[in-house]
């Protein structure tokens, strides 16, 4: 029966049967491309933009499908055309390569849907966020690898299936030890930077959304790829590290195990300052705002000086974010409060000022008085002689 029906298209000449196949195939395959998304496309019923395993796999793999099922479905038919025989080779040679590279992009994108996967069920954006900040890091070298990996597997591939680059390999292949020494030697700040990468993938000294201080510079691990980590500051840079400045160098890490942290206000004061009434301002602001997670509340006189005294208020909260608001909250506050209350606290030298602009006391101790002129000493009035004269 499939003979008689393939008979029936002999007087058709060869190009326009290999065109007619071709268009078949491609047809075929976007049909079969369609009848799946039509089986997976749903919309989630309540209408909330959580994930959708079905609305993934359509974003991801509806382009890499669009070519990989279309050459698939050539690649069967490829027996049925008439072509020459010199260019037979040819046309299966390169449906075989781009056969390869569709379902390398096949794979990338089932690695993108196991990742999307993985961002929906481990939430970062939730305030204890230690365990989802761990994998996340690790997905994402696993998901680099992953991909290079293929890629590097389909180009050995596409080479292998060349006779001639076989015997090219086979030669390269005979110096790969010398070879190894030397590429190790030109590469080895790369290579360190990448095994440094993988070190701090399952060490995790630091993670996605990590807080750092580095450098001086305080902000959020934004980004870590295996070469290098980008840094988010809080005023919208980036500061971009080599991912081994995190295995040589000492850094600050607030989030290492929670997002915890204390916060400080430091107050110079007159020690004529009372210290009960302001333990209870800071009783009173800490209560009244919502960024203080009630674990410490201490007001404690921390130093002292010839002029005044260290007053630090010591706090907590939830995050790093949380503690930096909550300590200016409180600064002004406290600053409000002695204002209103003591406005003697705050400790003020002003004799600088005074000697600036009024003139030294005559008296003042330390100045010294302008010689006198002497006055003309007085002379005696002359004595008169009461002797009787002789």
């Amino acid at each position: 029966m499939p003979d008689q029906f393939l008979d029936q298209f002999d007087h058709f000449p060869d190009y326009v049967w290999d065109a007619l196949l071709t268009a078949v195939a491609i047809a075929i395959g976007l049909i079969v491309k369609f009848l799946l998304s039509l089986l997976l496309k749903r919309k989630p019923r309540d209408g909330k933009p959580h994930f959708s395993a079905t609305r993934s796999t359509l974003s991801r793999l509806g382009g890499p499908f669009s070519y990989f099922l279309p050459l698939l479905t050539l690649n069967f038919l490829l027996p049925l055309m008439k072509m020459r025989t010199t260019v037979t080779p040819v046309v299966n040679k390169l449906v075989e390569i781009l056969l390869t590279i569709s379902f390398a992009t096949v794979l990338i994108g089932v690695i993108k849907v196991f990742e999307d996967y993985v961002y929906h069920t481990f939430d970062i954006q939730k305030p204890d966020n230690l365990k989802e900040r761990k994998i996340r890091t690790q997905l994402q070298f696993i998901r680099r690898m992953a991909i290079t990996l293929i890629l590097i597997l389909t180009v050995c591939a596409i080479l292998l299936s060349f006779n001639n680059l076989r015997k090219i390999g086979t030669g390269l292949l005979t110096g790969v030890g010398v070879g190894g020494i030397i590429i190790g030697f030109a590469a080895q700040k790369s290579l360190s930077n990448l095994l440094a990468g993988f070190q701090l993938a399952f060490t995790q000294p630091l993670r996605i959304d990590d807080v750092l201080v580095v450098e001086g510079e305080w902000g959020r691990v934004e980004e870590i790829t295996l070469t290098y980590v980008v840094l988010h500051i809080w005023d919208q840079r980036r500061l971009i590290l080599p991912i081994n400045y995190f295995i040589e160098k000492p850094f600050q890490n607030w989030t290492r195990n929670t997002a915890d942290i204390m916060g400080t206000v430091f107050l110079y004061l007159d020690y004529a300052t009372p210290l009960e009434p302001l333990r209870a301002e800071l009783t009173r602001l800490l209560e009244n705002d919502p960024l203080w997670d009630k674990r410490v509340k201490v007001l404690q006189v921390t130093n002292t000086s010839e002029k005044t005294m260290e007053v630090r208020a010591l706090m907590s909260s939830s995050s790093s974010g949380n503690a930096f608001d909550l300590r200016c909250n409180v600064r002004e506050g406290l600053i409000k409060f002695l204002q209103d209350k003591y406005p003697d606290a705050f400790p003020v030298v002003r004799l600088a000022e005074l000697g600036k602009n009024e003139p030294p006391r005559q008296d003042a101790p330390g100045v010294k008085q302008p010689p006198q002129p002497k006055a003309p000493a007085a002379k005696e009035p002359p004595q008169q002689e009461t002797g009787a004269a002789s």
